[in-house]
């Protein structure tokens, strides 16, 4: 289990009975990224959801895990969808195409997982 801390909630329109659709996403920043760089590609994330209607809520933190595990991870951004359409509209969107351009100089490794809630 990876623990992460600073955790922002931006919306919240999950419900017990309604599966949503979670993209997880991991960084690995390169050594040379300096701590201002790093709070720009936070924030270009954050900005996302007020960018980009499909994204329907946005957790995110830093990595606090006391287990040694995290392969140098130490970023996770958790994105809900209503629907895989949803997904569809944001990878290729310009604000999302954007903020690679923010993060992609400073980033060492991606792990990227998406699946379907599950009760």
């Amino acid at each position: 289990m990876l623990l992460f801390g600073s955790t922002v909630f931006v919306s919240a329109q999950t419900t017990a009975s309604k599966k949503m659709l979670r993209h997880v996403v991991l960084f690995k920043f390169k050594d040379s990224a300096t701590p201002a760089q790093v709070k720009e590609v936070e924030d270009a994330f954050r900005a996302l959801p007020s960018k980009i209607k499909e994204i329907k809520g946005l957790e995110w933190g830093t990595n606090n895990s006391p287990e040694g595990l995290s392969q140098g991870f130490t970023h996770v951004f958790f994105v809900t969808f209503d629907s895989e359409a949803g997904r569809e509209v944001y990878l290729p969107h310009p604000d999302h195409k954007a903020f690679g351009k923010v993060l992609g100089p400073h980033l060492d490794k991606v792990l990227v997982v998406d699946y379907w809630t599950k009760e």
